[in-house]
């Protein structure tokens, strides 16, 4: 039995599609790849409907030529400083008289956690279960087992519901259904975090173009979720203002010349290089550079929900995302945080195009991938929230089977 999965990644500087073929025998294997510069999207959100769908389109088209079929339905994911988290709880009281745990008490005990007051119109994205207590036990499975007491732990994502109504309505005016929306970071999660990290405690921070979107999993469950509005895009800008040159240009320099140092130490580069007519001062690159970086990393660590968080995430932090290639990111991040740091690369897919993948840049989408192959259908995206929660709550329930 053959199934046809796709992605599409709308990032700050480049879109990405995937389309894929899933054999119940062989796996999956990619059959497209498709990416193309992004247009009419600042900071992850669309700021221009008609660029935005024509940039999609291009890197649609592009992987449609690859596979050699059409795409008509695609995971899609979502970011932006909108995108908002919590962990909420809910508990119930069993008081039939077998005090057998049902599946309309795991019912229960989800309305009461999903009871919470959100921003303003924001709507929920997802609805992570995290933990089930029974008596104050923890347990993988509550229905079946007797109990006085119920608890459901869950973390919940929202986002503005119209960042998110804009995004699909771009999609839909591409003939695009939409099979579900995935906030990235746990998709970039997906793709480049071990189990081993998951279990101990770590904080994955995907620096892309527009954001640094993070999450931090402790004990394989999800605690924290935070999109920052700083990133690469910021760094080049830092990097024209600075040098006096183009954002081009600067982009072309920070890619080629950048390199970062643990502080206090400067880069030997006090040679220049001439670029389109212009010298720079490769010193002067890497210490704006340097200024950057550093204010991104001290605002990934305060947005840790604890102050004593070498402790939180002893695994430390992983980087991902095209800012991750930058020359001397992870010594950096270790000497400011003293922490464990390293790079992460997406897991390697099978199929057509899938080298170019093997970069941090394509986290996401490699990740979203792995998303839709991992949890189909278990957190569906919240259009309607109410027949987003019941489909949340069949397919927790299939998932005990």
């Amino acid at each position: 039995m053959k199934k046809k999965i796709a992605v599409i990644d709308v990032g700050t500087t480049k879109i990405c599609t995937i389309m894929g073929i899933l054999d119940s025998t062989s796996g999956l294997r990619v059959s497209g790849v498709g990416i193309a510069p992004s247009h009419g999207i600042e900071k992850a959100l669309v700021s221009d409907s008609g660029k935005a769908r024509e940039s999609i389109r291009e890197s649609i088209r592009k992987a449609e030529v690859m596979a050699g079929y059409k795409l008509n339905s695609a995971y899609v994911g979502v970011t932006g400083r909108h995108v908002v988290s919590m962990n909420s709880r809910g508990a119930v009281a069993i008081t039939r008289s077998d005090s057998m745990v049902r599946s309309e008490d795991l019912k229960r005990a989800t309305d009461v956690a999903l009871n919470v007051k959100i921003q303003p119109e924001h709507q929920v994205l997802h609805i992570i279960p995290r933990s089930y207590k029974i008596d104050g036990f923890e347990v993988k499975n509550p229905v079946g087992m007797n109990a006085s007491e119920l608890e459901l732990d869950v973390h919940l994502i929202t986002a503005s519901a119209g960042s998110v109504q804009t995004l699909i309505q771009v999609i839909k005016g591409l003939g695009i259904r939409i099979e579900d929306l995935v906030v990235e970071p746990l998709a970039s999660a997906e793709a480049v975090l071990t189990e081993a990290e998951k279990m101990a405690g770590v904080l994955l921070a995907d620096m892309g173009g527009g954001t640094t979107d993070t999450v931090i999993i402790r004990n394989s469950s999800i605690c924290h979720t935070s999109v920052l509005p700083a990133a690469g895009n910021q760094i080049t800008t830092d990097i024209s203002a600075g040098l006096g040159i183009s954002f081009d240009l600067a982009e072309e320099m920070k890619i080629k010349y950048g390199v970062l140092t643990q502080p206090g130490v400067k880069p030997e580069l006090e040679r220049t290089v001439g670029e389109s007519g212009q010298s720079i001062s490769l010193q002067s690159l890497c210490e704006v550079m340097q200024i950057r970086v550093e204010e991104i990393i001290r605002l990934i660590v305060l947005d840790i929900p604890v102050e004593k968080y070498r402790e939180y995430i002893p695994a430390g932090i992983v980087f991902t995302g095209g800012c991750a290639n930058t020359a001397g990111l992870a010594d950096l991040a270790g000497a400011l945080t003293g922490l464990p740091v390293r790079i992460g690369v997406p897991a390697t897919l099978n199929g057509v195009s899938v080298r170019e993948l093997s970069n941090p840049a394509f986290a996401t989408s490699v990740g979203m991938v792995l998303w839709s192959l991992h949890n189909q259908g278990t957190y569906n995206r919240r259009v309607n929230q109410r027949n987003g929660i019941q489909r949340f709550f069949d397919q927790v329930l299939q998932s005990f089977k």
